[in-house]
C-alpha cells in the first residue's frame, strides 16, 4: 500500500467515487464565488488584525514644577492689531517672570490677508493681589491725565485705530504661551488701552466688536485621534457685544506609541458662557478662557491584537464561507433543476 492510499484510508472526510460525482457548471460557479467570499473576508480580518488598537488607563497624576503650553490661534475680524492685547493671571499668585512667551499679531484688511506683523510686547503677566491692581490704578489715572492734556502721540494712535476701524482691519493672534501648571486664565480683549483713549475711540463699551474665530487651542503637541473642542470655533457679533468665557477642564494625557515613545500633552474639555453688553456696564468685552487642572492622567496605549486571536477568527470566518458555499450550491441545484426538468406526460386510453 502505497503512502497516498494510506493517508486516504484514515481520511475521516473520503472523497466520494468518481462514477458518483457529476460536474457542473453552476458547481463551478458556486465554488468560485466560495473562493471570492473567503478572500474577501482574509483579507478584512487581516487589516483587522493590523490595524493599531488605543487602550486608555486613568491614574493620579503626579506631575509637579511643570509649565502648561498654550497653543492659540485665533482671529478677530473686527479688531485692530493696535487695540488688542493679551493678559495670563496665574491663580497662585506669584509674579511668573522667565515664561518662555512668543505671541504674534497679524495684522488683516477686510477681506482677511495678511497685511503685517507685529510682536505682542503688552503681554502681561500680572501678579494676583490687591496691592498690584492698586499700582495699575494709579498709573492708569496719571496717564488719563496726561492724554486729557492731548498728547500727540495718543491723538496719532486713536486717528490711525478710527482709520483702521473704518477699512475693516482685523487681526490674528497667534502663539504660545509657558504659564505655571496651575489654574489661571488668560484673556484677549482691549484692556491694554487707557480706558479714556478706548472710549475716545470705541466711543463706549458696546461698540468694541469682539467677534472671533479659534483656529486652533490647545495645550501639548497633538496624538493620533486627538479632539479639541474649540477648534474651529466661530463667534461672530452683530450690532452687539459682550464678553466671550470659555471654562476649561485640562485633562494630562500620556501618548505611548507601539515604537515605546511617549508623548506627554493635555486634551480638554470646555463650557462657554456669553454675556451681552448693556449701556450700563462699566467693564470692556473681552474672549476669557479660563482653564483649570485634573487631578487625574490618562494614559492611552497602541497596542496590536494577539495572533491567537487572529487565527480564532479566521478559522470561525473558514467555517462560514464553507457553510454559505454550501447552501448555496444546494440553491443553484435545486433552481437548475425546476428549469430543466422534463414535465410528465400522461397517455389517456379511451
Amino acid at each position: 500500500m502505497g503512502v497516498k492510499q494510506a493517508l486516504r484510508s484514515i481520511d475521516a472526510f473520503p472523497r466520494a467515487e468518481d462514477h458518483l460525482l457529476q460536474k457542473t457548471q453552476s458547481g463551478a460557479v458556486v465554488s468560485i464565488v466560495g473562493l471570492l467570499i473567503m478572500v474577501i473576508l482574509f483579507l478584512s480580518e487581516l487589516s483587522y488584525y493590523l490595524n493599531t488598537l488605543t487602550v486608555h488607563q486613568m491614574s493620579v497624576d503626579l506631575k509637579r514644577g511643570e509649565t502648561l503650553p498654550i497653543h492659540v490661534n485665533m482671529t478677530f475680524p473686527s479688531l485692530p492689531c493696535d487695540v488688542l492685547s493679551m493678559d495670563a493671571i496665574d491663580m497662585s499668585g506669584k509674579h511668573e517672570v522667565d515664561l518662555d512667551t512668543n505671541i504674534w499679531k497679524l495684522r488683516l484688511n477686510s477681506h482677511g490677508h495678511i497685511i503685517g506683523t507685529e510682536y505682542i510686547s503688552d503681554l502681561v503677566e500680572k501678579e494676583h493681589d490687591h496691592s498690584s491692581h492698586k499700582h495699575d490704578e494709579h498709573k492708569n489715572e496719571t496717564d488719563a491725565l496726561n492724554l486729557l492734556g492731548f498728547d500727540e502721540a495718543a491723538e496719532t494712535m486713536i486717528k490711525k485705530v478710527k482709520q483702521a476701524l473704518a477699512d475693516g482691519e482685523g487681526c490674528r493672534v497667534y502663539g504660545v504661551l509657558d504659564v505655571q501648571r496651575v489654574a489661571g486664565n488668560f484673556h484677549i480683549s482691549v484692556h491694554g488701552l487707557n480706558i479714556y483713549v478706548a472710549q475716545m475711540i470705541f466711543g463706549g463699551s458696546k461698540n468694541v466688536n469682539v467677534s472671533h474665530m479659534i483656529h486652533d487651542l490647545s495645550f501639548g503637541p497633538k496624538y493620533p485621534g486627538i479632539h479639541n473642542p474649540l477648534d474651529g470655533t466661530n463667534r461672530i457679533l452683530h450690532d452687539t457685544s459682550g464678553t466671550f468665557k470659555y471654562y476649561i477642564k485640562i485633562v494630562p494625557t500620556e501618548y505611548r506609541y507601539l515604537s515605546k515613545d511617549i508623548l506627554t500633552t493635555n486634551q480638554y474639555s470646555v463650557t462657554e458662557y456669553y454675556t451681552p453688553m448693556n449701556e450700563f456696564d462699566r467693564t470692556w468685552p473681552a474672549v476669557y478662557f479660563l482653564y483649570d487642572l485634573s487631578p487625574i492622567t490618562v494614559t492611552i496605549k497602541e497596542e496590536r491584537r494577539s495572533f491567537l486571536h487572529l487565527i480564532t477568527r479566521l478559522c470561525a470566518v473558514l467555517g462560514g464561507t464553507f457553510a454559505l458555499t454550501g447552501m448555496l450550491d444546494r440553491w443553484m441545484f435545486r433552481i437548475i433543476k425546476s428549469f430543466t426538468k422534463k414535465p410528465s406526460t400522461r397517455s389517456i386510453h379511451k
